[in-house]
Order: structure tokens, then C-alpha cells, then sequence
């Protein structure tokens, strides 16, 4: 029996669904070869069957998720004797977050919970389009925890600066936080962005109070807190030194 639910574009930035449904499939039962224009995810609920994509042939199980991106011929065949029961998901995506998406099958039982979880967008009407929306981003988190890929000491520093440069966050701290020698962390960071953490915050810093001051009328005094200077006197010296002219000259 197929269910397909009816799901609203909404045109979301990130994912945006575009179809979800599931199926009991028949013995034998077969669709292509064929292309989708978005991304098709689905898991398998139980039973099992074949999956063909880009000539390569692949046998599919309970817990497995096949993968059809955009524009990529494939075919997939129930079993005879145990005919999967699937559900699937359809959405487009923007480019840099289909990356955990890039093996044709993805070994993945726990991802069971998010697609039966999936099923109450039936429920809804108008949160039905962002509550999958969500469900996806779930599955990517899961997808994206279980992979090999493990972010560097210097993109966790940058995280840090870039999130909490407001709160006055020091060099000291960041190394602390990442479990490092100060001065290891600091050759390190170095290495990879080409200046030294001080001098990348401090900019970091000041290149926000600018715009702040510019583009957001903030008073150079309420700029300065904002970024993370307690001291107005020592923002202002640094200001000057960076941008060649006071605070309230740059406004």
C-alpha cells in the first residue's frame, strides 16, 4: 500500500521537503531507470531488494537508507520472497550540506526513529513543510556525528571567535577550551590561518564594532561593548590604530 503525503513548498533555505511517503512494496516490484530533480532518501523499514546507481548494483536492507541525488539515473527492485517496506523523503538542498549524503547506501539503523518520527507531519497542516524540514536537519546531525570527519583544533577556534567574540573571549581561554598548550595552539593557528589568534580576534573584533558604528548607528560606546572591549579607552586606542581615525570620527 503507498501513502504519499501532500507537502507545501516553502522554499526553505538549507533543506526544503518536497515529498514524503511510505510503501509496503509488492514481490518484484520496480521503478526505473529514472531520475528525480532532488535529492530522495529511503530507509528500509524492513524486508529487502536492490539498488542500482551509477552502474553499480547494491543489495539493501532493514536499517539501510538509498540514496538518489538530483540528476542521477537509478533503479531499485523489491526482493522476491521479502519485498521491502520503505519510507523516503524528497527535498532540494543547498550544495554544501549534502556531503553525508555522498554514499549511494548508508548503513544507518538508528535513523529508524527519525522516519517513523516523520510519519506525525500527517497530522499537520501548516508546520507540516518546516516539522520535515527539521526531521531532515536531525538526520543530517545523526549522519554527521557518525562520520569520520572530525573538525580541526584551529575550525573549532574559529567557531569560538566567531560565536563568542562578544563576550570578551581571550586567547588563554580558547586554548584551554580545546585542551592545548598556549603557545602550541597559537604556532598551530598560525600554521593554518596565517596570524597568530591574538592579532585574527583583535580584527575580528574591531572589523564588527566598524560595521556596527557604519551600517547600524550604534555610538561607538555601545560598539564597543558589543565586540567584547569592557575598556572604552583601549577600544578606542585599538580602533584608531586599525581603521586610522577615533571611533567617533569613523561615525
Amino acid at each position: 500500500m503507498l501513502y504519499n503525503e501532500i507537502v507545501v513548498n516553502r522554499h526553505y533555505p538549507g533543506y526544503n521537503p518536497y515529498i514524503f511517503g511510505y510503501e509496503e512494496c509488492r514481490p518484484n516490484w520496480a521503478f526505473g531507470p529514472a531520475v528525480r530533480s532532488y535529492w530522495l532518501l529511503h530507509y528500509v523499514i524492513s524486508g529487502k531488494g536492490i539498488f542500482e546507481r551509477e552502474g553499480k548494483r547494491h543489495t539493501v536492507r532493514k536499517g539501510d537508507i538509498f540514496v538518489i541525488p538530483p540528476f542521477v539515473e537509478t533503479f531499485y527492485q523489491a526482493d522476491t520472497e521479502d519485498p521491502w517496506y520503505y519510507t523516503w523523503i524528497g527535498f532540494r538542498a543547498d550544495e554544501t550540506l549534502t556531503a553525508v549524503f555522498d554514499k549511494p547506501v548508508i548503513r544507518c539503523p538508528g535513523a529508524g526513529k527519525i522516519f517513523e518520527d516523520m510519519k506525525q507531519c500527517r497530522e499537520m497542516e501548516n508546520g507540516r513543510s518546516a516539522f520535515l524540514s527539521s526531521r531532515i536537519w536531525e538526520l543530517h546531525a545523526l549522519l554527521q556525528d557518525a562520520s569520520d570527519s572530525i573538525p580541526s583544533h584551529v575550525e573549532k577556534a574559529l567557531s569560538i571567535m566567531h560565536a563568542e567574540y562578544t563576550t570578551g573571549i581571550n586567547v588563554n581561554a580558547i586554548a584551554a577550551r580545546l585542551r592545548l598548550d598556549r603557545s602550541y595552539f597559537s604556532t598551530l593557528f598560525k600554521k593554518e590561518v596565517g596570524v597568530s589568534p591574538i592579532a585574527y580576534l583583535s580584527e575580528l573584533r574591531l572589523k564588527k564594532a566598524a560595521e556596527l558604528i557604519a551600517d547600524y548607528g550604534e555610538s561607538p560606546t555601545t560598539a564597543a561593548i558589543s565586540v567584547g572591549y569592557p575598556d572604552y579607552c583601549h577600544f578606542s586606542k585599538a580602533f584608531k590604530q586599525r581603521f586610522g581615525c577615533s571611533p567617533r570620527h569613523y561615525k
